[in-house]
């Protein structure tokens, strides 16, 4: 059933080590008694940080982590469209602490089965008759480009630059938005901070003054005695 709602198509052993990982999600989010729509929330996190792991054979665990985070922010903090509370901030917690404890813990190991290993040959030498015929490519190349006429050449700049000041456009655009994303995001994320640490504190209060407590009624039966 997960192999085909997460499309898991993989020979062994990928497919067995995914279904693994998928199957003790599952029992995790039954044992924290999480409905349908948080259990596919934390399945579709995990996936999402698997996949950002094995892009790439580097290694990239910080941006994994930091990519765990915010998509576990976008769903404790409500802020449609961006942003959609099914998660407490205890439950939260619990989800970072299960992906920190074992998909995070094994972090190699799945970018080692995932991820195509990059080897380099010393043994190998470059022959000269190869190097010869890369250089006369490259020449070969620079006298095709030298035979166009003015004409080809103006219109080639033109394009080009029209294109360049396209995208420059574009990306500050992206920028601009990417910018105020971010600045959003950084907001909420201060937010729960300083509420995650005003619970902690609190909590800190109430076992200091359990803990006085205690040993004043202990003074209190010593004095009777």
């Amino acid at each position: 059933m997960l192999q085909t709602v997460l499309k898991i198509d993989f020979d062994e052993p990928k497919r067995g080590v995914l279904l693994e990982l998928y199957v003790q999600t599952v029992l995790f989010c039954r044992e924290n008694n999480f409905n349908k729509e948080q259990t596919s929330a934390v399945l579709s996190i995990v996936k999402s940080v698997h996949q950002a792991n094995v892009e790439t054979p580097l290694d990239n665990i910080d941006q994994c982590l930091k990519y765990c985070n915010e998509l576990l922010l976008c769903h404790s903090v409500r802020r449609p469209p961006f942003s959609i509370n099914i998660f407490s901030y205890q439950e939260a917690d619990n989800i970072v602490q299960y992906v920190n404890s074992t998909y995070m813990r094994h972090y190699k190991l799945y970018k080692y089965i995932f991820t195509p290993q990059v080897r380099f040959n010393r043994d190998e030498d470059i022959l000269p008759q190869d190097l010869n015929h890369y250089f006369f490519s490259c020449v070969e190349e620079v006298d095709a480009v030298s035979d166009e006429t003015e004409e080809e050449k103006e219109f080639t700049l033109g394009t080009t630059l029209h294109v360049q000041q396209h995208q420059v456009t574009l990306c500050q655009k992206t920028s601009e938005l990417k910018t105020l994303i971010e600045k959003e995001v950084q907001e909420q994320m201060t937010l729960v901070s300083a509420k995650l640490d005003e619970k902690m504190k609190a909590l800190a209060g109430n076992q200091s003054k359990k803990s006085d407590s205690q040993q004043s009624k202990r003074g209190q039966k010593a004095k009777k005695k």
